[in-house]
């Protein structure tokens, strides 16, 4: 009998300037300084290219690999050509295992997730359309009508920000 793998994950989504990545930036050494192995899934709408016209691995790619991998001894990278986003699913089950995952944008299929959001970049909140959403953190506690289950925290409060990521994030079953 073969164990279905459980991953725990925790989304950050926010509109474009709401400050996602600076707080996944601080999040990352309070997970650290606890000992927790975390690793991140950055999910962006426009086209990113990490190779350059002439390199070894972009030639590899224009002749028509379906996944190049570049190893250095410090890291290594894979790069796999998709016509459609993959999916979370898809993506954590490339992943090692580690004590969690955060991922910053995929605010439609997030089962669980923080709104950033701060009301200086004019954008409205995402809460009232996505419904993983479970928790605010803002800078400004005046954040329009608001939900009673949703709970408000200090987008500057990187220690109680980890503690309730901790305390909520979701255990995603990944297929065998």
């Amino acid at each position: 009998m073969t164990s279905q793998r459980t991953q725990l994950i925790f989304g950050i989504i926010g509109r474009s300037g709401a400050g996602k990545t600076h707080l996944i930036s601080r999040l990352l050494p309070a997970f650290c300084h606890l000992g927790w192995r975390v690793s991140t899934i950055k999910h962006t709408h426009h086209g990113v290219d990490m190779d350059k016209p002439g390199k070894d691995t972009f030639v590899h790619r224009q002749n028509g690999a379906t996944e190049v991998m570049l190893a250095t001894p410090e890291r290594w990278v894979l790069q796999h050509e998709c016509n459609t986003l993959p999916t979370i699913s898809d993506l954590l089950q490339r992943m090692e295992p580690v004590d969690l995952v955060l991922i910053e944008g995929f605010h439609a299929t997030m089962p669980t997730c923080m709104e950033v959001w701060r009301p200086t970049i004019g954008k409205t909140p995402l809460f009232p359309q996505t419904p993983g959403v479970v928790a605010m953190a803002s800078d400004n506690s005046n954040i329009p009508n608001i939900p009673n289950n949703l709970t408000v925290l200090d987008l500057n409060d990187t220690i109680a920000i980890a503690a309730y990521i901790r305390a909520h994030a979701y255990a995603f079953k990944l297929p065998n």
